[in-house]
This record gives C-alpha cells, structure tokens and sequence, in this order.
C-alpha cells in the first residue's frame, strides 16, 4: 500500500490486498498509514474536514479498566512520531491503579484521533501481558523466571508480547526478536526434538557441550526417555561440574511436573555429589504451581501460556479539554485528571 494516511472512505474503499500476501499480520506502514483503525475514525475526520474542524485542539487522556503495569510507551511514542503532539505518560513498568490516567495527549485531533484504535490495542496487550510477568516475578522473588510463551500466539505480535514480559520483571525471554527489542540476549537450550533424533540424552548433553560457545548454559532436559530421576544422574555423571542444570517439562500426560519429584531429583543430586546442579521448571506453570515447586526446591522456572494468553486490559481514550474548554461525555467528570506521576515525555 501507498505510504498515504488513510483519512477518507474513498481511500478505505481504494485499499487492496495483494494476492501474494504471506501473512495477515499488518506491516509496520499499514499501522501507521491508519488501516488497522476502526474505521469510524476516517468517517470522523471526513466529517471535522467539512466543518473546518479537523485541527481543533483537544487534549485526550488514556485510563485503564483494571489494575496493572504500564508497557507500550515506544511504540506509542514512534507511532505519533510525526504528528506534532504532546505527550505524559506513566513510565514503562510503573504499577497502576483501575481507572487511574496513564497518558495524556495534546495537539491537533485531526493529527493523532486515526490512531486511537492502535494507541488502546498497543496499551491493552502490553500492559495485560507486563502485569502477568509482574505477577510471576513477585511469586518467583529472588530466582530466575523465563517466559517461554512466543508459541502460544501469532508470531507478529510474540516479540512485542515477551518485551512485555522483560518490562513487567521476567528476567529472560526466549524469542529472539522480543529479547533483542528489550536490550537482551535470548535465552534457551534445546527442544525434546533434538533428544528424540538422537535418540539418547547423555549424547545430546555431551555433543552440546563439545559445540556450543563457553558462555551458553549447559541446562538439559531430562524427561524424553527415562524416568527424571535416573536421566538426571546419567548427564550429571557425564557432564560433572560442567552441568549447570537439569529441566523439568514432564507433560500433563504423566502428571505434570510435580513438588515431590523436584524434591526427588533434588536429594538425588545432592546424594550424588552434584549440589551445584540447579532444577529449572516449565510446562503449564502459573504463579501457585511455581510457589509449590519453589517451596520444593526449584530453582528456576519457564513460563509461557500464563503470560502469552493474559486477557488485555482494556483502555479508553476521552477528550477532556477541546480549545482549552474543559470537556467531557455523559457519567464523566470535565476538564484533565489530576494525577502527578504523569511525566512530560514528548
């Protein structure tokens, strides 16, 4: 599509979709010419143009639905980029309260109004995904937490979902791309795919050992084949004090991963002579599963669908102030909410 904001229903009208389109997820240009908005926003800049009106001066504040953490200020800021506008904002990873206003924007309607459906979908999924990774953090405390969750959703929003979860607290992510937005590296080992090729865990263990770089953990599955348990001391045996970890993923299947198997595995290792080696969870785990396993002895822990799958929170943009007149629909209060934790960033 042409590099023009979508700002008439004859442009709505004229926008196309190639054929040959690989993914149904919207480029970065189709968010910002407008065309993921509702399109009752182009219907109301046609209407404001006929009056003369599109460049009125408004002032729209943000306020949450429900309690949690602040995440999508970047590409909020990216988005409006070019439009002129002012902006306060609570700062990324910020705790907010239900109804509380965590942004405020001031300028020309016509420049920022097609982008309200975007700026509400940016703040829902971010903040609903942030506030779950919180939630995790808080339980996990002092110990490690990955989120794992890039499979459970549409791969054009999977990095966005797991820099969320780096802002609510998580201490690593697994996607590549969601990692490196954040500033980090990506974290992992390796899937029961490579194990079931092979055909034998201590082979993977030793081979992964021999081939990847001195930096990369040396953590291992331990529930393909055998009981956890005996697989845990056979690559404790074979990779010594180079073992850092063992995984637990055991599927729902054979009961999940449970406290009395991590207490298990825990007294074996240390029966064996292998304190050193950490017991890292994952599989179906959510903040009272982890407190259990904690409490057993777990010292680290993978987390997917409880963060990926989330519900949103949901956002509301009102104007409240239009050429400095204090403003406001029916059941709301006119004129700008007072809240001083907003902080001029744009």
């Amino acid at each position: 599509m042409s590099g023009k904001k979508i700002l008439t229903l004859k442009q709505v009208e004229d926008l196309t979709i190639q054929k040959d389109r690989v993914l149904f997820s919207a480029s970065h240009e189709e968010i910002i010419n407008g065309a993921t908005t509702d399109v009752y926003f182009v219907k109301t800049h046609e209407i404001l143009k006929e009056l003369n009106k599109e460049n009125t001066q408004v002032i729209a504040e943000i306020f949450s639905r429900g309690a949690g953490v602040f995440c999508g200020l970047p590409e909020i800021l990216n988005l409006l980029r070019d439009t002129g506008v002012d902006v306060w904002s609570l700062s990324e990873g910020a705790e907010f309260e239900r109804k509380e206003v965590i942004m405020r924007i001031k300028g020309s309607y016509g420049e920022f109004g097609i982008y309200e459906t975007a700026i509400l979908g940016i703040l829902a999924s971010s903040c609903g995904w942030a506030t779950a990774a919180r939630e995790i953090k808080k339980v996990v405390g002092d110990r490690q937490a990955l989120v794992f969750g890039a499979r459970h959703v549409h791969p054009s929003v999977a990095p966005v979902m797991e820099r969320s979860a780096l802002v609510g607290g998580i201490d690593g992510a697994s996607c590549i791309l969601g990692a490196k937005l954040a500033g980090k590296e990506p974290k992992g080992t390796v899937p029961h795919s490579v194990f079931l090729i092979v055909g034998d865990t201590v082979d993977v263990a030793k081979t992964y050992d021999r081939i990847m770089p001195p930096d990369a953990i040396r953590l291992v599955l331990v529930d393909t084949f055998k009981d956890e348990a005996e697989e845990t001391l056979r690559v404790a045996e074979a990779l010594g004090k180079k073992l850092q970890g063992i995984r637990l993923d055991t599927p729902s299947e054979r009961g999940g991963v449970t406290p009395e198997l991590v207490k298990e595995i825990r007294a074996r290792l240390d029966m064996a002579g292998s304190n050193h080696v950490q017991i890292f969870v994952s599989g179906g785990l959510d903040p009272e599963k982890i407190k259990l396993l904690k409490e057993a002895g777990a010292d680290a822990f993978g987390v997917g669908s409880y963060i990926s799958g989330a519900r949103a929170i949901d956002m509301t943009m009102d104007l409240k102030e239009i050429d400095g007149k204090p403003v406001a629909k029916r059941g709301r209060i006119p004129g700008l909410s007072i809240n001083d934790r907003l902080e001029k960033v744009r």
